[in-house]
């Protein structure tokens, strides 16, 4: 058995880590409806709204935060379920390659997002 045979499964880590980006999910999913439909006089209905809204430092750094947990936690349940098909070794190392490379590209797409949003509020 080879190093990554025995990787083959969802050890206590990855079951924790989906679990603790589950609660901070919902923790981050009730400030940013609150914040976006509560506090916010009549929600952000405009795309002016949303930048003006994003100029507030601490909105950025919690959406990136949320954008973090939402992929990571998505990511690793589609990797359970890919595992109960009981791929082989081989299959499993390419599948978390391009689950890794697919989180990836998400988070820097997002994180580019919320920094060109901030930018354009600045100007």
């Amino acid at each position: 058995m080879n190093t990554y045979q025995s990787k083959l499964t969802e050890n206590t880590w990855i079951w924790l880590v989906k679990v603790f980006a589950g609660l901070f999910i919902v923790v981050l999913l009730g400030i940013h409806f609150i914040v976006n439909h509560l506090l916010a006089p009549g929600g952000l209905l405009s795309y002016a709204d949303v930048l003006a809204y994003y100029q507030n430092p601490i909105i950025p750094i919690m959406e990136g935060f949320f954008l973090v947990f939402v992929v990571g936690h998505a990511l690793l349940g589609l990797r359970s379920i890919l595992l109960d098909l009981n791929p082989s070794a081989a299959r499993m190392r390419w599948i978390d390659i391009i689950l890794f490379a697919l989180g990836g590209a998400a988070i820097v797409y997002g994180i580019w997002l919320i920094i060109i949003m901030v930018l354009k509020g600045n100007a």
